[in-house]
């Protein structure tokens, strides 16, 4: 989790990003930072999700969930 998290700062352009964080609340999550997560996922976990599923989650740990849990079923 912690490379994940590391990633989703990256991402999101904060300095630190926890579990339970609100997506929206970044001023950075925008399209962009969705198809990084796409794109994040694919190249890091091994995971396939898609721009829709990213959009529907809204919480870091949500994301993290439905990543890890695309991992699985690759």
């Amino acid at each position: 989790m912690d490379d994940f998290l590391a990633e989703m700062a990256e991402i999101l352009e904060a300095d630190a990003v926890v579990g339970d964080a609100v997506l929206d609340a970044f001023d950075a999550w925008d399209s962009l930072a969705v198809l990084s997560v796409v794109a994040m996922a694919d190249t890091s976990f091994g995971a396939k999700v898609t721009a829709q599923e990213v959009r529907k989650v809204d919480t870091v740990q949500a994301l993290y969930d439905l990543i890890l849990s695309r991992r699985a079923a690759a």
